[in-house]
Parts: C-alpha cells; sequence; structure tokens
C-alpha cells in the first residue's frame, strides 16, 4: 500500500532492494552502449584500462557519497537538499538547476539513439523516425505518470534482459579469444593526451548518474533502500561494461571499425556463432534507452518538484495527482522537452550537456566534503569507512578529472557548456524574486534583502560564480589554441574559420564574466545588509 509523504502530496512505496538495483542500473547503464565510441578514440588497451580505473577514480566515490548522504539526508530532490544543506540557497539552486537541465538534455538523448537503431535496420523517412521517438516518449511519461512502483516493474524487466544479453556477449567473446585485447594500448597517431582526452568524456558519462535515484528518496517508504541498492549496482556495471568489451575486442579485433553507429558493435561479437543474434541485438539496443529514458523521467521531474516545492521554480510544478501522488505536471514537462528537442541532431544535444552534469557532481563533492566537517554529528546510517581526511582525499581524483574533462572535451563544448552553466544564476535571480524561494517558507532564518530581492549575501555568491568563469576562460584562452585542432571544425561542423569564431566567443565570455563579477561585488559592498539580522522580516514574493 501506498502512503502520502507529509505535506508534499506524494505517495510513499514500499521497493526491494533489487527493484531499486535494477533502477539505478538503467540510470547509470543500461548496457555497454556507447563504449564503441570510446574504442577507434582512445584506443582498446587504454579503453579497457578507462573503464576499470574510472569507476575507482570517478564513479565509486561519487556512489559511496550518494549512499552515505542519501541515508543522512534521505529527502526528495536527493543532491540538491544536499548541497543547499552545504552551501546555502543559491548554490543549492545552481546543482539543482544544472543537473535537472542536465537529465532533460541527456535524457532525449536515449530517445535520440533508440531511433538511430532502428533506423540501422529499417529505412525509416525522417517522419517516421520522429513519430517512432513520439511514441516512445508518450508510452513511457504515461508509465512514469502511473507511478514509481511501474517504473520500477519496467525497469526491473528491461534490465534482466540486457544483463543477459551482455552476459552472452562475454562468454561468446572469451570463448573465441584470438588476439590480444590490449593491443595497441592507444592509437599510433595520438599521444597519450590526445587519447585520454578523446574518450574521457564517453567514460565520465558511462558511469554517472549513481546520485540520481536520490531525488525520489522521499517516495519510498525504506528510502534507506537507496543506499544499499548503490552499494550493489557499482560492481554490477563495472562488470557489464568491462567483460563484454574485452571480450569483444578479443574475438573481434579491429578495433579502427567500433562504432555505435554503422561499425562494429557488441551484436557483431554473437553474430560470430549465430547471425540471428544481430536483429535480438538491435532490438536489446533500442529497450536499453527505453529504460534509460523511463527512470530518467522519474529522476529528473523530481528535481523540478524539489525546487519548485521550495519556491524556486513555478509552483505548477508541484501539483501531485491525488490517486497515484505522481508529480504529473514535472513528468509532463520533461515529455514535451524531449518531443521538441528530439528533432534536434544527437551532436548538437549533448555539446550543452557535458559540463551541466560534471559542474553540479563538483558541488556534490564540494558539499559531502563540507558537510563531513561542519555536521560530523549528522546520524549517517550509511557511513563512508574513512576519516575526515581520508574522505577528502577521495574527492580529489573525482574533482580534478571533472575539471580536466571541462577544457579537453573540445572548444565547441567548452563554449556551449559555458553558456549552459550561465544559465544558472540566471533563471536563480528570475525565479528567486518571482516566487520568494526558501524565505517564504522560513523568512528568520532565510532572510532577504529587499533591495535585490534576493537572500542576503547572493550578489557576492553570483559575484563568485562569475569571477569562476572569466578564470575558467582565462584558462581556456591559452590551453585551448594548443590543445585542439582547429581545422577539424570546418570539416566536422561545415562552417569555415569557426574555431575563430568560438574562440572569439571565449574571449568574450572571459572578459564580459570578469567585468560583471567586479559590478556584482562592488555593489554587494553598497547595498547588502552588514548582517542577516537587521532583516528579520517576512518578505513576499515580487509580482
Amino acid at each position: 500500500m501506498a502512503a502520502e509523504a507529509e505535506g508534499t502530496g506524494l505517495k510513499q512505496h514500499q521497493m526491494t532492494t533489487s527493484t531499486v538495483v535494477f533502477m539505478i542500473f538503467c540510470l547509470c547503464a543500461a548496457g555497454a552502449y556507447g563504449i564503441e565510441e570510446m574504442i577507434p578514440a582512445a584506443g582498446p588497451g587504454l579503453t579497457i584500462v578507462m573503464l576499470i580505473v574510472l569507476p575507482f577514480l570517478w564513479s565509486t566515490p561519487m556512489a559511496l557519497i550518494a549512499a552515505e548522504l542519501g541515508s543522512a539526508i534521505p529527502q526528495e530532490g536527493g543532491y540538491y537538499k544536499w548541497v543547499q544543506r552545504a552551501c546555502g540557497e543559491f548554490w543549492g539552486f545552481q546543482a539543482g538547476w544544472w543537473r535537472t537541465i542536465s537529465v532533460y538534455i541527456d535524457n532525449t538523448i536515449y530517445v535520440v539513439l533508440a531511433g538511430s537503431y532502428l533506423a540501422s535496420v529499417a529505412e525509416l523517412s525522417p517522419l517516421a523516425e520522429y513519430a517512432f521517438k513520439a511514441t516512445v516518449i508518450i508510452v513511457f511519461t504515461y508509465i512514469n505518470i502511473r507511478g514509481i512502483r511501474d517504473v520500477g516493474f519496467v525497469s526491473t524487466a528491461i534490465s534482466i534482459l540486457v544483463m543477459a544479453a551482455f552476459g552472452m556477449v562475454a562468454v561468446v567473446g572469451f570463448a573465441n579469444w584470438q588476439m590480444n585485447p590490449f593491443d595497441p594500448f592507444t592509437p599510433p597517431d595520438q599521444t597519450l593526451l590526445q587519447s585520454i582526452g578523446g574518450a574521457i568524456a564517453i567514460g565520465m558519462w558511462m558511469y554517472a548518474g549513481y546520485e540520481s535515484m536520490s531525488t525520489v528518496a522521499g517516495e519510498l517508504k525504506d528510502p534507506q533502500v537507496i543506499p544499499r541498492a548503490t552499494l550493489i549496482t557499482v560492481p554490477l556495471i563495472m562488470a557489464v561494461y568491462i567483460l563484454p568489451t574485452m571480450g569483444g575486442l578479443a574475438s573481434l579485433g579491429e578495433w579502427t571499425q567500433w562504432a555505435s553507429d554503422g561499425g562494429y558493435s557488441y551484436g557483431d561479437v554473437v553474430t560470430q556463432v549465430a547471425p540471428a543474434f544481430g536483429l535480438f541485438f538491435v532490438f536489446v539496443a533500442i529497450m536499453a534507452q527505453f529504460s534509460i529514458f523511463n527512470t530518467y523521467i522519474a529522476s529528473g521531474s523530481r528535481g523540478f518538484f524539489a525546487l519548485a516545492d521550495d519556491n524556486l521554480a513555478p509552483r505548477i510544478l508541484v501539483k501531485c495527482s491525488k490517486d497515484r501522488g505522481v508529480p504529473y505536471v514535472a513528468v509532463l514537462s520533461l515529455g514535451i522537452f524531449s518531443l521538441i528537442i528530439c528533432m534536434f541532431p544527437f551532436t548538437v544535444i549533448v555539446v550543452f550537456d557535458v559540463m551541466l552534469f560534471m559542474s553540479a557532481y563538483v558541488l556534490i563533492f564540494v558539499s559531502a566534503c563540507i558537510l563531513r566537517f561542519k555536521e560530523g554529528g549528522l546520524h549517517r546510517p550509511f557511513r563512508i569507512p574513512l576519516g575526515n581526511l581520508g574522505f577528502l582525499l577521495m574527492c580529489v581524483p573525482p574533482v580534478a578529472i571533472a575539471t580536466l574533462a571541462l577544457f579537453i572535451n573540445g572548444t565547441d563544448y567548452f563554449v556551449g557548456g559555458i553558456f549552459a552553466l550561465m544559465s544558472g544564476p540566471l533563471v536563480y535571480v528570475l525565479f528567486k524574486r518571482r516566487y520568494g524561494g526558501l524565505t517564504v517558507n522560513d523568512a528568520e532564518k532565510h532572510p532577504s534583502n529587499p533591495e535585490t530581492g534576493l537572500a542576503i549575501g547572493d550578489l557576492k555568491r553570483i559575484a563568485s560564480f562569475f569571477a569562476g568563469v572569466a578564470l575558467i576562460g582565462l584558462i581556456a584562452n591559452f590551453f585551448l589554441p594548443w590543445y585542439d585542432d582547429p581545422p577539424s571544425y570546418d570539416t566536422t561542423y561545415g562552417v569555415v574559420g569557426l574555431f575563430d569564431i568560438l574562440m572569439a566567443c571565449v574571449r568574450w565570455i572571459t572578459l564580459g564574466s570578469g567585468a560583471l563579477a567586479a559590478i556584482l561585488w562592488i555593489a554587494s559592498r553598497r547595498i547588502e545588509p552588514k548582517s542577516p539580522t537587521e532583516l528579520a522580516m517576512p518578505v513576499r514574493p515580487i509580482d
């Protein structure tokens, strides 16, 4: 039976550990699809090494933090609430906005990929392909409106199918071992740094998502099932990635020909012994994209629900169906967004995605460290067995990897990502002034400055954000011309001199952000109160 979560309209459900394991599996993996692009970009040896090493440096720290903070703060909104508690309203909003928008963009990618997989075996007109995508979006939006239990049931069924398929790939691959899967380690014409740069974003993307299940914690009668399931899912996903990839390369070879579209893939490994399995793997690939889309509707829609519940997004997003307790307006918003964005190509969509989720991850790691030191006595049913110094050292590698990845994905990703990041402070100002934010719920604890309509200290926080953007832009002005390949942009996008245009954008972003940071800092010294106690009066939303 479902129970209503106090004060939210959400319904709480009893869900087993295995169901949550399958949901996290869908959020983070749903198969090894996408790794095909890493192999020719990084080389077979480096690809396998990255698949083995990245979990320890990138995804396992996030999974452990998600388990610890999820057990200590099991609230709807998950990571958004963690960052808010550690860093305050402004930075909490940035984490919630960046990661939720990332999910909205990310989710559309899976629909686009499903359409591409179908188009690889059936001739589809552009209209027919869009009709297929729209049908997928409508069906799984409906499943999510029915509730989290139906989402879990679909995730379980598809996950079992995907795991069985990739288990078969691993078995067939190892049984037909013919060559060294680590040879060559990197492409002969690339340096090690170039090889890492060509694949690290994909690797980080493949191992991302462990925090996403936290956003639905308020809908589980026993939210502690999420950290337990997270710890089970980490080695499971590693096995689904590493073993089929190693077996596939050992049996097929042809590492330069691997690609998710039009090249060798995991399905080709099993077609060596049973050609009919080719169509079966196309079906599995499509179903895998469905499963990711299905679970991310649940996760992403709850991100906006949590923001709206804190008066930092339109209040209509907190509306829940009376019978099922589902935030149906937030769910529908994701479906409508996907119907529009799925008309764009994969490359256009993903340009804005990478920097958003990496930046949100950095805030989550920083917040986890702050809470360890500031709230060491906070009850944590699951606690990472490290002291504060060890905990801090565990967070350093993923933050360093995320920071490095900002610069080595390419100038197009950098510019698109920076513009996407800057939407955070802009939307925060609009929503905070319009809806009032946390001040509406508790004006004494979260006083606002009547001169700005923002929280006390927000001008300095926004100034620090743009100062950080200016610093990143300054580094990019020197690094990107040295690292990137300008002629490749002419051929990739068909625009002569595009790299020069992008670098001009980087320069203007750097100068503009630096100037704005200085202006806001000066303004904050003039109009910010000296202490919050001066403004301990209620402030209503600005109409």
